[in-house]
């Protein structure tokens, strides 16, 4: 029973023929919360940031593992992760970073710049909700560092509308690097 609570939700399926087409309307409104979302992150807001979470929200980024060609369906590691939150622990993280002397990974603040782009957007079962993919690249300086960490990813979201507004109800990153090129995850990806 207990493992049943550990292990991630499925995200939907992702189905072709149920793609938005680049420039309509809903795909450009997911395309706005994406880039705003990184913007916010980047400037530090993370009290505005956390609007944007649905309170169901789960946010996972699972062990990468280097295999054969052949194996390729076992590089996703989805019992050992990297980050396995729910808005409860997301919220903590957040008053960590902003409100306490402790998030010391974090103090003084990293520099980082989130470079979204190969947005895709399907429709779901349902009608409200629409999985997002996209790609990430995060820049991430620390200190007076003359070198900078690069975190490639590839991204499994769930939007949800909410009324006249999108809320962020699912994150799944795919981390590219088996090993992390950098000391911590001390931020959001």
């Amino acid at each position: 029973m207990l493992a049943h609570l550990l292990e991630p939700t499925p995200l939907p399926p992702t189905v072709r023929s149920n793609r938005l087409p680049v420039g309509s309307p809903l795909y450009n409104e997911c395309v706005e919360f994406l880039i705003d979302e990184a913007e916010m992150l980047d400037e530090l807001r993370f009290a505005e940031w956390s609007q944007l979470l649905a309170q169901d929200i789960e946010y996972n980024v699972p062990q990468r593992l280097t295999r054969p060609v052949r194996m390729q369906d076992g590089t996703i590691i989805r019992t050992v992760q990297h980050m396995h939150d729910n808005h409860a622990s997301l919220m903590l993280r957040v008053r960590r970073i902003t409100e306490t002397r402790s998030a010391w990974c974090e103090d003084p603040p990293s520099r980082t710049r989130r470079l979204v782009s190969n947005v895709r957007v399907y429709r779901t079962e349902k009608p409200n909700e629409f999985k997002v993919q996209s790609y990430m690249l995060l820049t991430r300086n620390r200190f007076d560092f003359d070198y900078f960490d690069l975190i490639p990813c590839d991204r499994h979201d769930v939007l949800r509308k909410d009324g006249d507004t999108l809320q962020l109800a699912r994150r799944e990153v795919l981390i590219d690097q088996s090993v992390l090129g950098t000391p911590n995850l001390g931020i959001f990806l």
